[in-house]
């Protein structure tokens, strides 16, 4: 099977890779953003139409946290928006057989019930501070779900939960909470700082899927032969923002006190999702929260070493 991961140097692509490297008779398609722009309609059509992969997984994407998605709606919009309709339209026109497009669990309506079944989709108004990447999400979904519906394509959708593992992204404003705590934990002790700020009050509550679990779990959806049009994916377990806090500062070492500034947003207060589908399937995660940041913290470590840590 020749299968092209579209965002193979992102965290999700980078485990992707990881996890189909181990399958016997993958051939792995990889095309770097300067090879190949994924807004770019006619360079990904000559792309599919040139190599005809049998299957795409849909990992590319513009992400961040809350401040990025707030400061960047358009960009976030936008360019999200141009990846899922370039690489669906194009696997449709040139025969692919299957296709798995990536989403996340912020396309549910901020006020949905929890956990979050995959049947809340459009039932209320999404978060404000991630509408932008949650509509481009969705239209990448219901693009899929047209195209099986009107072609009979496999071509379905994952939903992950909030994501971390090696590769991330470490920004301090644009990343995403776990790693942005790794980071400022990490630096906090190597100068002996005192204390670190926390955003808000850390009352939410959070679901976290390692990376490599999403890995495996996009290879066992690509082997049903009759998946759902999309499944939620993660561990059906949260933990507080303000426990995983105290969860990240213990990996990294750091002893010091947490202040909590009350005056940024939390966000949503509470995003879990209902995996009972997926795990009626036969699938469920392996990796536990403080094995994951454990080696996650490692990996961090690494990439600094290397001069490859993403900042």
């Amino acid at each position: 099977m020749k299968l092209y991961i579209a965002g193979h140097q992102g965290m999700v692509g980078g485990a992707l890779v990881r996890r189909f490297r181990q399958e016997p008779g993958v051939d792995l398609l990889l095309r770097t953003r300067k090879e190949v722009d994924l807004g770019d309609q006619p360079a990904v059509d000559r792309l599919i139409a040139a190599e005809k992969p049998d299957a795409v997984i849909v990992a590319a994407a513009k992400v961040g946290g809350i401040q990025a998605n707030a400061t960047y709606p358009a960009e976030f919009l936008f360019d999200n928006l141009a990846i899922a309709a370039n690489t669906i339209h194009s696997a449709h026109r040139h025969g692919v057989k299957r296709l798995l497009f990536l989403g996340s669990s912020c396309i549910y309506p901020k006020l949905a019930p929890q956990p979050m079944p995959e049947n809340c989709l459009l039932t209320g108004p999404l978060e404000p501070t991630n509408e932008a990447y949650a509509i481009a999400k969705i239209a990448g979904l219901k693009l899929c779900q047209a195209y099986r519906q009107q072609y009979g394509v496999m071509f379905h959708s994952a939903m992950p939960t909030n994501l971390y593992g090696p590769g991330d992204n470490y920004h301090l404003q644009n990343s995403h909470v776990l790693p942005a705590l790794i980071r400022k934990f990490h630096e906090a002790k190597a100068a002996g700082r005192p204390d670190v700020t926390a955003w808000g009050t850390g009352s939410p509550k959070r679901e976290f899927l390692h990376v490599d679990d999403l890995a495996d779990a996009c290879a066992f959806l690509l082997q049903l032969p009759e998946p759902p049009d999309w499944l939620n994916v993660g561990t059906g377990t949260d933990v507080s923002i303000r426990d995983l806090t105290g969860m990240v500062a213990a990996a990294t070492g750091f002893q010091g006190r947490i202040v909590w500034d009350a005056s940024k947003p939390d966000g949503t207060p509470r995003k879990l999702l209902d995996v009972a589908k997926l795990a009626a399937l036969g699938w469920r995660a392996k990796i536990s929260l403080a094995d994951g940041l454990a080696a996650t913290y490692a990996s961090f470590l690494s990439e600094k070493a290397a001069g490859t840590l993403r900042t």
